[in-house]
C-alpha cells in the first residue's frame, strides 16, 4: 500500500487526490490539508438548499460537490485529512458500513488518545471528545475501491461555517453559530492553545500514519507521479463544472406544501433519521408520485442506489409507498446506515 504524506496542497488536490486513487484503483492511504478554504459538499445534498452560493461567490470560497454522502463542511488549512482507499474485496474491509466505521475509526481515536484527548466512537460515524463531535468521517464506494475520509480538527471557524451556510433569517444563523460551538470541538480548544501549538502538522501526519500501518499493514512512501497526476485531471474535469455541482437535470419540486389543483399537491418535507437528515421534494398526481427528488447528509452504499428508489417512485400510487420501500431494501449489496424504510415514509406519507 502507498503512502502520500503530502501536507499543504491546492485546496482542489485535497478532493480529487482520493477519487482519483480510487479510479485508479490504488490501495493507498493520503494525508493532506488545503491551502485555500473552500465549501464541500455530500453526493445527496442539493448545493443550493445547503449553501449561501452568493456569500461565496462574493468571498471568492470556491465549492465543491464531493462523490461521497455526508453535509455541507467549511473546510481550511487548520484541518487534516486523511483518506484512505481499499479495494472493496480486501479481506481487511467489514461487509456492514456500522462494523466499518468502528474499525476504521479507530486509528483517528488512538491518535487523538496519544495526544492527550480521550476520545469514543458513537454510530453511525462519529468521534466524540466528552459530547462534543471531534471529528468528520465518511465512506463511499468509487469505482472499485472503498474509500474512507475524515480529519483531525486542529482549529475550526465556526462563524465561516455559520456564514457559508444557507440559513432562512440572521437571527436562525446566530443560533447554527452558537449550536456550533456547543456541539463541535478542536484538538485547541481540548488541549489548549499552548500545548495544542507544540503538535505541528507533520507530527500529526506521522501518528496518523502510523495507527493507519497498524491496521492496514506497512506503507510505502511515494510522491504524487505522473500517472496520478494525469488520473486527478481527469477527474477535475468531471467535478468541477456547473453540471455535477448542481446535478443539471433533477427536476425539483419547491415549497413546502402547495396545492395546485384538485389533484395534484407539491411538497417539501423533511426528517431527521439517526443516519442523518432526510430531505424530500415531490408532486402527488392524481394518488401517484410525481419529479420524486431526495436529498441530505445522509450516507448511501451504493452511492446511485437513491436516484434508483426515485425512479421506483415515480409514477406509482401512493398507497405502494410500503411496499416500494421494502422492495428497495431488500435489494442485496443496498446499505444505508441509520436511515430505516419508516424514516423515508415520514417524508413520503400524504
Amino acid at each position: 500500500m502507498k503512502l502520500y504524506n503530502l501536507g499543504k496542497v491546492p485546496w482542489l488536490d485535497s478532493q480529487l487526490i482520493y477519487h482519483a486513487l480510487a479510479h485508479m484503483g490504488q490501495e493507498a492511504l493520503s494525508l493532506v490539508s488545503p491551502a485555500q478554504p473552500y465549501v464541500c459538499i455530500g453526493f445527496h445534498q442539493d448545493v443550493e438548499q445547503e449553501v449561501d452560493m452568493d456569500f461565496c461567490r462574493q468571498n471568492k470560497i470556491p465549492v465543491f460537490r464531493r462523490d461521497l454522502g455526508g453535509g455541507a463542511v467549511y473546510l481550511d488549512g487548520s484541518q487534516l485529512f486523511f483518506h484512505l482507499i481499499l479495494h472493496r474485496d480486501n479481506p481487511i474491509v467489514p461487509k456492514g458500513k456500522t462494523t466499518f466505521y468502528k474499525k476504521f475509526l479507530q486509528p483517528i481515536i488512538n491518535v487523538h488518545q496519544r495526544i492527550g484527548i480521550p476520545v469514543r466512537y458513537k454510530p453511525v460515524n462519529d468521534l466524540l471528545a466528552g459530547n462534543c463531535k471531534i471529528s468528520g468521517t465518511g465512506a463511499a464506494e468509487i469505482g472499485d475501491c472503498v474509500v474512507f475520509v475524515g480529519n483531525l480538527i486542529v482549529d475550526f471557524n465556526y462563524e465561516m461555517m455559520s456564514r457559508v451556510l444557507k440559513v432562512p433569517d440572521e437571527k436562525f444563523r446566530d443560533k447554527v453559530h452558537q449550536t456550533l460551538k456547543e456541539n463541535l470541538t478542536t484538538i485547541q480548544r481540548e488541549l489548549g492553545e499552548e500545548t495544542s501549538r507544540q503538535l505541528d502538522e507533520t507530527r500529526l501526519n506521522d501518528l496518523m500514519a502510523e495507527e493507519f500501518q497498524k491496521l492496514v499493514g506497512p506503507m510505502q512512501s511515494v510522491e504524487k507521479d505522473a500517472a496520478l497526476q494525469s488520473k486527478m485531471d481527469e477527474c477535475r474535469k468531471i467535478l468541477q463544472n456547473d453540471d455535477w455541482l448542481y446535478r443539471k437535470g433533477k427536476i425539483k419540486a419547491s415549497g413546502r406544501y402547495i396545492k395546485i389543483r384538485a389533484g395534484v399537491e407539491m411538497l417539501h418535507r423533511m426528517h431527521k433519521a439517526p443516519g442523518g437528515l432526510i430531505r424530500a421534494e415531490y408532486a402527488v398526481v392524481d394518488g401517484c408520485f410525481e419529479n420524486v427528488h431526495f436529498s441530505g447528509d445522509y450516507f448511501c452504499f451504493p452511492g446511485n442506489a437513491i436516484e434508483d428508489l426515485e425512479a421506483r417512485l415515480n409514477g406509482q400510487p401512493v398507497s405502494e409507498t410500503g411496499n416500494i420501500l421494502q422492495a428497495f431494501y431488500n435489494q442485496d449489496g443496498l446499505e444505508v446506515p441509520g436511515v430505516t424504510p419508516e424514516d423515508w415514509f415520514k417524508v413520503l406519507a400524504v
